[in-house]
């Protein structure tokens, strides 16, 4: 077995967790739509172990959630993303934290490029929205 399928073998990290329930969290406090987690890890060609998605209703509306997700995993975890794309025009800003990646989108955005039917063989769960 090599390193990348053993990697995607291996139960559920808890700092991940708890990692993966803070962002949702963030994306809930400003009323993130359309949440989504696709679990990777038995992908062998996967760039990360999670991909969490959701979408706001404006360029400003965008901000708000990435900025109250990176608030509350500083906060909570004192980590902040390795990188963050696309916060300038803020149609689509990635936040990379390494073992998850947050995609929040503009939802033509979303729909434009498709990840979940890109990455349709991940597992997925839905969040209902608060």
């Amino acid at each position: 077995m090599n390193l990348t399928a053993f990697k995607r073998t291996i139960s559920r990290d808890p700092r991940s967790e708890k990692l993966n329930h803070l962002i949702i969290e963030g994306i809930r406090d400003k009323k993130g739509k359309n949440i989504l987690q696709l679990d990777l890890r038995r992908l062998e060609d996967a760039p990360a172990d999670f991909f969490i998605i959701c979408e706001g209703d404006s360029n400003t509306h965008i901000k708000a959630i990435s900025d109250s997700i990176y608030k509350k995993v500083k906060d909570e975890l004192q980590t902040s993303p390795s990188h963050i794309e696309g916060s300038s025009n803020a149609r689509w800003v990635l936040m990379d934290y390494f073992n998850t990646v947050v995609h929040v989108f503009y939802p033509e955005t979303r729909e434009f490029y498709d990840i979940e039917q890109l990455w349709s063989d991940a597992q997925t769960t839905e969040f209902a929205e608060i």
